[in-house]
């Protein structure tokens, strides 16, 4: 996800993600108080900072080193005492904090190191940051909101366009409806088995205690996919290729358009996707 920015207070506050976690920019936020940077530098060389930012490791850091941390703990608190943000991380391994280079560089905390941070330069700045965070993080929960209904309607859509190429295509003449249904749910577990490696039993054998089916687990992403392949499926269907041949082909373009939309770290999951668990962005 690209940096996003808030104004707080007449101040532009840059937002990153790291950890698929919101990073929030110290630099940013002390650029209108006296002292500028070297108020982070302060605030670190503060105990109480110390033991917080400590504390938020152990709970958040399976690596952290909790034996160093003693000793900075123990330093914490006197005249010759300093910390920078670098200096933490080297010793500790820590991921609350983040130094970063560039152009959007400076010293960046999580979140909730951030407002802690805030409540130390100034309670109504403080107040005003977590205003226009919650505001940014509404504004993307709505957005992403209305892309996952588009995507679900886009998807019904095409599996209608599907679904006419099966009947056109697939159906032989005097069928019940029985046996009609199995074929459309052998398309449907095609598509499937084609995206998500696995078919709809599968998925509901691997998790018996989620709600809804498959395509409601799906991510954002996927539904893209799904979408493209149901009519993909359908001119493929219309071109009188088997089963066995499309499903070879599906599982191709599935793979090259999810590599596209969520990177190629998203491949591996994808080929492992017996769990049935979503695939992350």
């Amino acid at each position: 996800m690209k940096n996003r920015i808030i104004n707080v207070k007449g101040v532009e506050v840059t937002i990153s993600t790291r950890y698929e976690q919101d990073y929030i920019s110290l630099t940013d936020m002390v650029r209108n108080f006296d002292g500028g940077s070297a108020l982070i530098e302060q605030w670190l060389k503060n105990k109480d900072t110390v033991l917080f930012i400590g504390v938020w490791e152990q709970l958040n850091n399976p690596g952290f080193n909790s034996l160093e941390f003693e000793g900075i703990r123990n330093e914490a608190g006197r005249n010759s005492f300093f910390l920078s943000a670098k200096k933490w991380i080297v010793a500790t391994g820590a991921i609350g904090l983040h130094a970063k280079a560039g152009r959007y560089g400076g010293t960046y905390a999580h979140r909730d190191i951030a407002f802690e941070f805030g409540s130390w330069l100034s309670p109504e700045f403080k107040l005003y940051l977590i205003k226009e965070f919650q505001r940014l993080k509404d504004e993307e929960s709505r957005a992403t909101s209305l892309e996952w209904s588009f995507q679900r309607t886009l998807a019904k859509v095409n599996y209608k366009i599907h679904t006419d190429a099966i009947k056109e295509r697939l159906i032989p003449p005097r069928l019940t409806a029985a046996q009609i249904g199995i074929i459309y749910a052998s398309e449907a577990d095609l598509l499937n088995v084609a995206l998500f490696g696995i078919t709809a039993v599968q998925w509901r054998q691997a998790n018996p205690d989620q709600a809804g089916n498959m395509r409601d687990a799906a991510t954002l992403e996927q539904l893209v996919v799904l979408s493209n392949l149901e009519s993909i499926n359908a001119v493929l269907i219309h071109q009188g290729l088997a089963g066995a041949e499309r499903l070879v082909q599906l599982n191709a373009i599935a793979i090259t358009q999810v590599r596209s939309l969520v990177g190629i770290g998203t491949l591996k999951q994808l080929s492992d996707s017996s769990t049935g668990k979503r695939i992350k962005s």
